[in-house]
């Protein structure tokens, strides 16, 4: 009888390979026949699966996001049950910066598909983030219930703090990647703002900035 084939889990094995040979060579760099290669699998089973590179860069991003998404998870937990609006930003900020190779991966593709997407009609026309505005609510959202518990400054406006903070990180990670400063530089520069923001410290765990 024979095997019974688990579409997405090959899927899954192809969008694997595809963020492996981008995290090495750029997205820009990558082909279809590169990655069959990283998978071990034929150029005509890639092709089957994602009939346009467009389509497979669209998945493979979509793959990556979820992988950033758990990741994201796993520090909010560790963080512990109650950790704080303050401590729950600085994580949320930090998992984005690239400080190890899966988030300098995450970092590298997500800022070369936004490059790639302002000159492809076919990469912009399916952005690969259903909802591009959803890290802007969440720490707008936290900054407004820190400045309800009386430990943010009251007179900030949290959706700016949230999106000047955001675009801080971005511009930090990019900043990391080409080797102007280190991912220590960064992180005491993010928290220099949020101790800009948070007017009572909530002690959170000051460690080296997990990555």
């Amino acid at each position: 009888m024979p095997k019974r084939v688990d579409h997405e889990e090959r899927r899954a094995q192809i969008a694997e390979a595809l963020i492996q040979v981008a995290g090495r060579r750029g997205l820009h760099a990558v082909g279809m026949r590169d990655v069959a290669a990283e998978a071990g699998v034929s150029l005509r089973l890639v092709q089957y699966y994602f009939e346009t590179k467009e389509k497979l860069l669209f998945y493979g991003l979509q793959h990556l996001t979820a992988r950033f998404t758990a990741r994201v998870g796993a520090r909010l937990a560790a963080a512990g049950p109650d950790p704080g609006p303050r401590a729950m930003v600085e994580e949320l900020l930090l998992a984005s910066l690239p400080t190890d190779d899966e988030s300098r991966t995450f970092h590298l593709l997500y800022s070369s598909y936004a490059i790639l997407s302002v000159t492809d009609e076919a990469l912009a026309a399916q952005p690969f983030i259903d909802n591009p505005d959803a890290a802007e609510h969440a720490l707008t959202g936290l900054l407004e219930q820190a400045q309800a518990s009386g430990v943010a400054d009251p007179d900030a406006d949290a959706r700016t703090e949230a999106i000047s903070l955001l675009a801080m990180a971005a511009t930090l990670g990019t900043s990391i990647l080409v080797g102007q400063r280190r991912p220590e530089s960064a992180i005491a520069v993010l928290r220099h703002h949020l101790d800009r923001i948070f007017t009572t410290a909530e002690t959170p765990e000051r460690g080296a900035g997990r990555g």
